[in-house]
């Protein structure tokens, strides 16, 4: 297959501004957000959906934590599918989001990050739902209605099976990528390559651009590949105040700003952020 000129490439792009990649969110949507509490999460676009004014959200994510915070604080979000909620050991719970699911401003399915993944995995293979093991003993399954199936072959015990749960957008923050969209992690990928499997829509932030020459010397790192991607948008430091291995770790002095309620708005804590001030 012969490559396409230089001319042709460019009307390929996949890149635009961080601002008309949070316009391809929609208020109502269903949000999968990609990371891991305060890693490598797409933090700089949950921000720009908090400045468009997004409203009516449903969240998936297996272990969010300030992503989902942020946006409760907000007052963006109407339902959440979630594993664990924290901002990990430093931080403990998340408190927006506590404070909106106990005062039930927001409508929780909670999860086990298992059952959430097989949810996904249903999405993305195409199949109805999903088994997973591990939920007997639990009151999860009576409370979200999950079916317990005898294994047709015999072999095994019942097992629980998970709807499948599809988003209608993935974001997730890459360390790189092209300009047609392949997207490249480097380190722990999370949950981030089932999300993007299952939802009907991907949007990827990055830390930079690359040639694709670069993806083709090594295919085999590739996460999300271009023709899955909807639109990135390129933000250094995007996973700001989380980390993004190997470019930075967490900014936990912001964090601690970003819970001191006497010290610091909600406006204030925006403006910080590096999508902000470039």
């Amino acid at each position: 297959m012969s490559t396409p000129p230089p001319q042709e490439r460019a009307a390929q792009s996949k890149v635009v501004p961080l601002e008309e990649l949070a316009g391809r969110v929609r208020d109502g949507d269903s949000l999968a957000l990609g990371g891991s509490f305060l890693h490598r999460g797409p933090f700089a676009l949950v921000r720009e959906l908090i400045r468009a004014g997004r409203t009516g959200l449903e969240i998936v994510k297996q272990s969010p934590g300030y992503d989902i915070d942020l946006l409760c604080r907000a007052g963006a979000v109407k339902r959440a599918r979630t594993g664990i909620v924290a901002l990990e050991g430093n931080f403990g719970l998340a408190p927006w989001y506590r404070g909106a699911i106990e005062s039930g401003e927001v409508e929780l399915e909670e999860h086990a990050c298992a059952t959430l993944t097989a949810g996904l995995r249903a999405a993305a293979f195409g199949v109805p739902f999903q088994p997973v093991g591990g939920v007997h003993g639990s009151d999860l399954a009576e409370l979200n209605g999950w079916v317990r199936m005898d294994d047709p072959y015999g072999a095994g015990d019942p097992v629980y099976v998970i709807p499948a749960i599809r988003p209608d957008v993935a974001v997730i923050h890459a360390n790189e990528v092209t300009a047609e969209g392949d997207a490249r992690v480097y380190g722990t990928t999370h949950w981030d390559r089932i999300m993007t499997r299952a939802a009907r829509k991907v949007l990827v932030v990055a830390e930079r651009l690359v040639d694709g020459a670069r993806f083709e010397e090594r295919p085999e790192l590739t996460l999300v590949p271009g023709f899955l991607v909807d639109a990135v948008s390129v933000v250094p430091r995007g996973a700001w105040p989380g980390s993004c291995w190997p470019e930075y770790g967490v900014d936990y002095d912001a964090v601690s700003a970003y819970l001191d309620v006497s010290g610091t708005t909600l406006d204030a804590h925006l403006s910080c952020g590096p999508e902000a001030l470039r």
